[in-house]
């Protein structure tokens, strides 16, 4: 298979011989679960993005939970966020008996409106706290958020799954609120292949998390094991779960996060050219130029009045010629569960819909060569040629 035709994945990990070295140094120790990687690669973190205390987990899923669960949510509570995300941002908020309430997303960043946010908090009660998404490492409006936050006595959780490494008015996006919690899925930024971390400069928080993460025992199992105390004697002082990050996973986001910056400035290279590219055509729109923007999708919208095909079929036809695309995302209002759990409507966040039924992701990430990322671009212009009908 020659090049041209060589399949283009749509996302692809980083990782080289010191990813796999930081593994073998695990395997070799005899020690595999949470231990001294682990406490490194929290060490690291903090000292990187300046949070007081960074905690490390083994999703971002269990990361937002924890955080929820330590900011008091319970049953009855809500919580606003977005419909426009993953359903992780969601779910996490049931896993405590209490209920999401959706508001709709401002249409140019993908994000929840904050104007929107004000409206409903006039009209509704019981809303506990904030949960606002760095959609595809765009930066949500957070110092409104904030102002808000402040003026309700709300708290503020930042979902930053997509937002690492991105600094935001000189402070790193998820250092904004309450707390904030990234990702290391394999597609994110940076990966451990499973995992996430906590930060927060909240010390009851950060207390709180630590014990919750592993069972709800008041010591480390590093610390029961290894200390110059070792004893097999621990409390167990809540009902706590099993979320914690392994060493080996741990060893791997450690050199990740060496490479952090280096995969950012790859990742906005790339971005920076299907802008020049892709920026002027008439039937799509991209992500606004040199906007912030951690990258770690690149989002576009098709302006399909200009077209005699919609969005599922362009995206077909990117696929046929080997391009790797997404849709991010199916809005979760939509969803069955959410559906026919609280009775929503397509119609009742019409800015999410609009956004959803004309967006796709193109691929983006550092080992994209530019023989890669020249093709993903053409192919998309020649794609909106092929089926243009505006006036040419």
């Amino acid at each position: 298979m020659n090049q041209k035709s060589k399949p283009i994945p749509f996302a692809l990990p980083s990782l080289g011989k010191e990813e796999e070295e930081a593994a073998l140094r695990v395997l070799r120790s005899g020690w595999l679960t949470t231990g001294s990687e682990a406490r490194e690669f929290e060490k690291e973190f903090s000292s990187y993005v300046g949070s007081r205390h960074s905690l490390a987990v083994n999703s971002a899923t269990a990361g937002l939970h924890l955080c929820l669960e330590a900011l008091g949510v319970k049953k009855g509570d809500r919580v606003i966020t977005t419909p426009y995300t993953f359903t992780a941002t969601a779910e996490v908020i049931r896993y405590l008996g209490a209920d999401p309430l959706f508001v709709d997303i401002d249409p140019e960043s993908f994000n929840l409106d904050p104007a929107s946010v004000t409206r409903v908090l006039k009209s509704v009660k019981g809303v506990k706290g904030l949960l606002p998404v760095h959609i595809g490492g765009r930066p949500a409006a957070i110092e409104e958020l904030n102002r808000i936050k402040e003026d309700r006595d709300l708290f503020l959780l930042e979902d930053a799954a997509h937002a690492f490494p991105l600094v935001y008015r000189d402070r790193f996006l998820g250092t904004w609120g309450d707390a904030g919690v990234y990702s290391f899925y394999a597609t994110k930024t940076i990966t451990t292949g499973e995992g996430g971390m906590v930060v927060t400069d909240n010390g009851d928080l950060a207390k709180r998390i630590s014990t919750m993460r592993l069972h709800g025992i008041d010591r480390e199992v590093w610390d029961r094991y290894t200390s110059k105390e070792a004893s097999w004697m621990y409390r167990v002082v809540e009902a706590g779960y099993k979320y914690n990050m392994p060493d080996i996973l741990a060893a791997i986001g450690r050199e990740q996060l060496k490479k952090g910056e280096m995969f950012f400035r790859k990742r906005k290279k790339i971005a920076e050219f299907y802008q020049k590219t892709l920026g002027d055509l008439d039937f799509l729109s991209t992500p606004t130029p040199g906007g912030e923007n951690a990258w770690h999708l690149y989002m576009v919208r098709l302006k399909t009045d200009k077209l005699s095909i919609g969005r599922d079929t362009f995206v077909k036809l990117l696929q046929a010629e080997g391009i790797g695309t997404s849709v991010h995302y199916i809005p979760l209002h939509i969803m069955p569960y959410y559906r026919d759990t609280y009775g929503y409507k397509p119609e009742d966040f019409p800015n999410t819909m609009k956004v959803f039924e004309s967006v796709f992701s193109l691929p983006i990430y550092p080992g994209m060569s530019e023989e890669q990322y020249t093709r993903v671009a053409e192919t998309v212009k020649s794609i909106g040629k092929n089926h243009y009908r505006g006036k040419r």
